[in-house]
């Protein structure tokens, strides 16, 4: 298995326009984007340079799926609350508890 530096996934990351953070769905719309952009068929006046970005956007793709792929994702309780404040009645009973005006 190939080490992938840090700043090669950086480098990758803003081939691909993306920004500090993104999600899954932002990778592969960006991806997708640029492909259009820059796919040898839709892009005829510079082949070269198509051929070019085309392997470029490929490359930083499959760099940006492998440190995907090989992220430890935390399931503990404390990172996915941080992480993921969604639960708003949960948050509130937290706080409040079971007090009879604001309580459940």
């Amino acid at each position: 298995m190939v080490s992938i530096q840090s700043r090669d996934i950086i480098k990758a990351a803003k081939t691909l326009n993306l920004s500090e953070t993104a999600t899954m769905d932002k990778i592969k719309k960006n991806y997708k984007e640029l492909m259009i952009k820059w796919h040898p068929d839709k892009c005829k006046e510079k082949p070269t340079k198509c051929k070019e970005m085309t392997q470029q956007i490929n490359h930083a793709y499959e760099i940006i799926l492998n440190y995907c792929r090989n992220y430890s994702y935390s399931f503990r309780e404390e990172d996915i609350k941080r992480l993921n404040p969604g639960n708003y009645e949960e948050w509130w009973y937290e706080r409040f508890g079971d007090d009879p005006i604001w309580g459940k």
